[in-house]
């Protein structure tokens, strides 16, 4: 199982393997209280399309292709997350505050997609 979650909330066993996808660090959130088991970076948007996309609504589709075209270079460790994910329960974790559009859901999107192929 595949889920995501906002990294600033409260971190569950039902987690499973806690998995920071962000290029960034979290604002005010310290190593410990956040319990993070991997931290990807190599997953997160590159710096210029985290900028350009800026968490605008209207910016989202465009963001998606970018981001999904971005990642087709990152396949090794997206067969990794998934084959992890086929094993137990991996949560993505995400530091911006709308939860339907970022960049883990994406990610997430991603692998259910390699899980069904």
């Amino acid at each position: 199982m595949i889920k995501t979650k906002r990294i600033y909330e409260e971190p569950d066993p039902q987690d499973g393997l806690r998995v920071l996808v962000d290029r960034l660090w979290p604002r005010g959130l310290s190593r410990q209280r956040a319990q993070v088991d991997r931290w990807e970076k190599e997953l997160a948007p590159s710096d210029e399309l985290r900028r350009w996309f800026g968490h605008d609504p209207a910016r989202w589709e465009e963001f998606r292709e970018r981001y999904l075209e971005e990642l087709k270079g990152r396949r090794p460790r997206l067969e990794e997350m998934e084959g992890i994910a086929a094993k137990g329960t991996v949560t993505l974790l995400f530091a911006a505050r709308d939860t339907q559009l970022n960049n883990a859901v994406v990610v997430l999107e991603l692998l259910e997609r390699m899980r069904r192929s």
